[in-house]
């Protein structure tokens, strides 16, 4: 566990459909257009997560041990 993180959880990935998730008869919101939107919205989550911690590594790996 990490202290500087656990208050900023690394987001997670969104689940992808299921294969046969998608009817192909042309929805107006299909679940492979959701997923993508999903996508999109997890990577720049995570774009941003990674920018608020791009020190906290640095200040991790040099802590010294105990």
């Amino acid at each position: 566990m990490n202290p500087v993180t656990d208050n900023d959880p690394k987001p997670e990935p969104p689940t992808p459909p299921e294969p046969g998730d998608c009817c192909h008869s042309g929805c107006t919101y299909c679940v492979d257009d959701l997923y993508q939107e999903e996508l999109d919205r997890y990577r720049a989550a995570l774009a941003a997560w990674q920018e608020r911690n791009s020190g906290v590594r640095s200040i991790i790996s040099t802590r010294p041990e105990p």
